[in-house]
């Protein structure tokens, strides 16, 4: 198996030589995973660097030393993926938010689609956002990213339009679209926009307001995706046509 991954509060603390794991981190290496001396781990700022060591001291219940023996930093992928994902219902945004991670998208941007039945506002829209992000947190040390994907605020339609505006590739995902992902043009660089409706679909009014801003639809396949299942599949299309599960 491949070494387990902690996250660091800064890149600088990633450095050879001995580097101190504590806190809720510490803890989890020490109490929960129970690791010993010897044993390899690495620690990244969750940014693109990682410190590869092994356990060099125990301490306690929630501390340890790791001798790191080397760092390297990831460069940012190419072409960058961005996934803007409606708010599902209940804790689907946390499995679309899991699996996306896992699978290798870059962003994530919830968007308040008209046709949503969740709503964050208030207190709720930032326990919800809190969730997205620990998430995203937890699953990129799970599937051993150094890099994890950035959560954004949540946006309205207008919002989404600039972003797919400013993308190098933008798509709508729509089970009327004309032509397939599979088959579209895709950059060798820059920033791939796709666009994942609710449950009650998007509405005609968001789909002129993105195809307005350059975001054509397009159809994953002959089947209906759930909302929290269809930018995983998306993702893992498009990382294979761009070559980055090459």
């Amino acid at each position: 198996m491949t070494a387990p991954v902690f996250v660091v509060d800064t890149a600088e603390t990633l450095r050879p030589g001995t580097v101190t794991l504590d806190g809720p981190e510490g803890r989890h290496a020490v109490s929960v995973r129970r690791l010993r001396v010897g044993e390899e781990v690495v620690l990244t700022d969750g940014a693109g660097t990682g410190a590869h060591g092994t356990v060099a001291a125990v301490h306690g219940k929630d501390r340890l030393e790791v001798a790191v023996t080397g760092v390297r930093t990831e460069d940012q992928p190419a072409p960058r993926i961005t996934v803007v994902q409606a708010l599902p219902k209940g804790d689907r945004g946390e499995v679309s938010v899991e699996t996306m991670t896992e699978t290798g998208v870059d962003a994530i941007v919830p968007w308040q689609a008209a046709r949503c039945i969740t709503q964050w506002r208030g207190e709720r829209g930032a326990k919800a956002l809190a969730k997205w992000r620990a998430t995203a947190r937890e699953a990129g040390k799970q599937s051993r990213r150094l890099r994890f994907p950035e959560v954004a605020e949540a946006v309205s339609s207008k919002e989404v339009a600039v972003l797919l505006g400013a993308a190098d590739f933008a798509a709508v995902l729509h089970e009327d679209g004309s032509e397939p992902l599979a088959t579209a043009e895709l950059p060798d660089a820059g920033s791939i926009v796709l666009v994942v409706g609710p449950e009650g679909g998007v509405s005609p009014d968001e789909l002129a307001l993105f195809a307005n801003a350059g975001a054509a639809p397009y159809r994953l396949g002959r089947t209906v995706l759930r909302t929290s299942t269809a930018g995983t599949a998306a993702c893992a299309l498009l990382l294979g046509r761009t070559g980055r599960w090459s």
